[in-house]
């Protein structure tokens, strides 16, 4: 996580004790050092290159890399990147909020692994 972590324990309940949350400057680095260590970086985005949430097989060692609710991810960091995901929309708006979209990708990533 970059920039300053700020978790509600009232909403999260438990999950706080479960997760391990770090704290950078800046996430280039940190995703750069997680890719070497052998995890694979996926971004959540509309691209012309990214593939249907639905057609993509998680690795176990996935990073889900998350944009800005409206401007999305940046360039470098979308260079960076092993692959880029969407989630299919039908109808408008044309994408689901960013949060919404969070948790059906992280939901898709724990039924494909376990």
């Amino acid at each position: 996580m970059a920039g300053k972590a700020n978790v509600d324990a009232k909403i999260a309940r438990n999950a706080v004790d479960q997760m391990r949350i770090y704290e950078h400057r800046s996430l280039t680095p940190v995703l750069k050092k997680w890719q070497a260590d052998g995890y694979r970086l996926v971004g959540l985005e509309q691209t012309t290159e990214s593939v249907s949430l639905y057609d993509y097989s998680f690795l176990p060692q996935t990073i889900l890399v998350i944009g800005h609710e409206r401007l999305g991810i940046e360039p470098q960091l979308l260079a960076m990147l092993d692959a880029v995901i969407e989630i299919p929309v039908f109808g408008r708006p044309d994408s689901y909020n960013v949060a919404t979209a969070t948790s059906m990708a992280l939901y898709e990533y724990c039924r494909q692994n376990t």
